[in-house]
């Protein structure tokens, strides 16, 4: 088993990671879809996860078909996320504040690379009031390709100056893993969604159930 004394820097993941975004995404998204008269499944949206926006509406509209209005279906995302967020906010994931807290301790570098672009990450950290934990942030729009291609870590690294093989990447989703493990760094998998993949399982070079487990490491 691992420790934080192992690594040189900790890469973090956001959605689904540090922050408990996706089920805010699955509202809007299913919301949506409902109001123009479709149906989004829990498992197909969950299916979703790690996928960048683009990758995303691809899957919407193989699964609703080659008439489905996305751009109508992308508004009415928009509206109803918002509506939500400004409403309820968005949590942490358990775990994560003590594991930054331990980080600044152990004087251990750490970044955030997101899928998300980087308008989009910055919102979502303020709405979780943790717009100002995040000194690098590497979003999709820093590389050529998102998630599951390894760019996005192969950037924080370099950006980091540290060696990804002395990275340790925290992920939640399968397209994280793939990445993290593309890239040559330690992927460690934190699922977020109660669908476990055995594949995801098998990629990954440990699997914990939330952060505050990597303390206690």
């Amino acid at each position: 088993m691992f420790k934080l004394s192992d690594f040189a820097a900790v890469i973090f993941d956001m959605d689904g990671l540090v922050l408990d975004t996706e089920p805010t995404y699955f509202i809007a998204w299913q919301q949506a879809a409902k109001t123009m008269g479709y149906s989004l499944s829990a498992d197909f949206c969950e299916s979703l996860s790690g996928l960048h926006y683009q990758a995303v509406t691809e899957q919407v509209l193989r699964h609703c078909g080659a008439d489905f209005n996305l751009q109508r279906f992308n508004e009415l995302s928009g509206l109803y996320w918002h509506e939500h967020v400004n409403r309820y906010g968005i949590n942490s994931r358990p775990g994560f504040n003590e594991l930054i807290e331990t980080l600044m301790l152990k004087d251990i570098p750490y970044c955030l690379a997101t899928n998300s672009n980087a308008i989009n990450a910055k919102e979502c950290l303020a709405f979780a009031k943790l717009d100002h934990v995040f000194s690098t942030i590497i979003s999709r729009d820093d590389v050529l390709n998102g998630k599951p291609a390894p760019d996005i870590f192969l950037k924080a690294a370099d950006i980091l100056n540290i060696p990804i093989q002395q990275c340790l990447v925290l992920e939640d989703s399968h397209a994280g893993i793939v990445a993290a493990k593309s890239a040559g760094a330690y992927a460690v998998w934190i699922p977020a969604t109660k669908t476990l993949d055995p594949v995801t399982s098998s990629l990954c070079d440990t699997k914990i159930n939330n952060l505050a487990d990597i303390i206690k490491l």
